[in-house]
Formats: C-alpha cells, sequence, structure tokens
C-alpha cells in the first residue's frame, strides 16, 4: 500500500486509555503511523513512529526480567509512562511503558520520519555528533531520526526531564494516528543476543525512515 497522511483537522493526544487499552506487542504496532511530538523551550519537533520493539517481563532481552532495579523502576510504572535509558554508556534510548503497574513491560520506539522542527533536529544532532547534518539532503534528512539513540538526540529528550513522565500530561505527547495505508513488517529484532529469535519488531514497510530492513 501507499502511505498517506492524513489530511485536515486537529490531531488529538493520545490519553492514557489508549496504552491502558492493549497489550505491549498489540501497541508497538499500533504505535506505528503516531506522531511522537515534544514542546520544549527551544521549540516543537515531531516524528511519525514507523518503527517499534515490544519488550515482555519473560523476555530475557527486557530489562524488569530479572527484578525492579533503580535503573529501570519507570517501567513498572503506569501505562503511558516514558522510560528513558542510557545504552553504551552514551547514548538514550526512548520507550512507552505498557500492561499494568509493577509489570515492566515497554515498547521501545526505533525510528521516525520527521515532520516538524527538523532544523532544530539537525541543530542538535550537528551539536552532538560534531559534524553537520543537512536536512536538505534526501541521506541527511532520512539520518536525523533513524535509530533509537539519534531519535532521542534530535528531539530534545533527556533522561532527567522525561524519565518517569507521563504521554498524557508532560512536555512529551503521542498523537494520531497521522500515517495510515501502510503494510507493517514484522520480524526480530536488532542488537540484542538474548531473545533475538522473537518477532518483536514492527515497522512501516518501505518506509525510507526505517533504521534498518
Amino acid at each position: 500500500m501507499t502511505n498517506q497522511l492524513t489530511g485536515g483537522g486537529a490531531v488529538t493526544r493520545a490519553t492514557t486509555s489508549f496504552y491502558e487499552e492493549y497489550d505491549t506487542l498489540t501497541l508497538a504496532q499500533r504505535l506505528l503511523g503516531y506522531e511522537l511530538v515534544h514542546e520544549s523551550p527551544e521549540g516543537t519537533t515531531a516524528g511519525i513512529i514507523v518503527e517499534t520493539e515490544g519488550y515482555l517481563t519473560g523476555d530475557p532481552a527486557c530489562h524488569a526480567y530479572r527484578r525492579k532495579t533503580q535503573r529501570n523502576a519507570a517501567m513498572f510504572g503506569p501505562a503511558g509512562t516514558v522510560y528513558v535509558y542510557q545504552i553504551y554508556g552514551m547514548y538514550y534510548c526512548l520507550n512507552v511503558v505498557t500492561g499494568p503497574e509493577e509489570v515492566g513491560e515497554a515498547v521501545l520506539i526505533r525510528a521516525l520520519q520527521p515532520t516538524e522542527g527538523i532544523d532544530l533536529m539537525a541543530m542538535r544532532r550537528s551539536e552532538a555528533a560534531g559534524r553537520l547534518f543537512d536536512p536538505a539532503t534526501r541521506n541527511g534528512l532520512r539520518d536525523l531520526c533513524n535509530g533509537p539513540g539519534k531519535l532521542v538526540i534530535a528531539m530534545g529528550i533527556t533522561q532527567p526531564a522525561h524519565n518517569f513522565s507521563s504521554l498524557e500530561t508532560g512536555t512529551l505527547a503521542i498523537r494520531g494516528p497521522v500515517l495510515t495505508g501502510f503494510d507493517m513488517v514484522t520480524t526480530t529484532r536488532i542488537g540484542i543476543t538474548q531473545g533475538a529469535d522473537l518477532p518483536y519488531r514492527y515497522y512501516v514497510k518501505g518506509n525510507r525512515f526505517v533504521s534498518k530492513w
């Protein structure tokens, strides 16, 4: 199918009931085509969610697999809570907490199709990488948010400001859907060793902003 951006009318912010309505893997699929938005003092940035991964409490790749810790505590919050964690000692990843409170499940947002505040995204990525990102070029635009660490930088998401925050009331929000009429690919997750065979990764088929096909 051809990806289609919805037109006309206000796009509403998803409320807590949306995150409570679905199990983790269903929500990971439902979030495709929705738009992640950050209202920051620097300006508004936004991008369509085109790739996700689900992490379940009984999944060996899930941070909550063993027990609740200081690092993963946000995962045990109510559905719709933001969980931001650090990887490789330098990058951060954004997750949407799912499931009942104290269960410990989440959806990782892996890639965005930039829609708003693109120059601000490029400035943030340029400052972080020490090189110029030119969103006026096809590859430059694609590279802004085509990975979980990249999109966190581009969107101005930080652990102190957003970990434990609510997607219903905080400066981060998810609204939509704004992209429809697409086919979805289901496949295995990326960059993990445990649970690597589980088909918990989802992305918009043919979308050039996906991190990896």
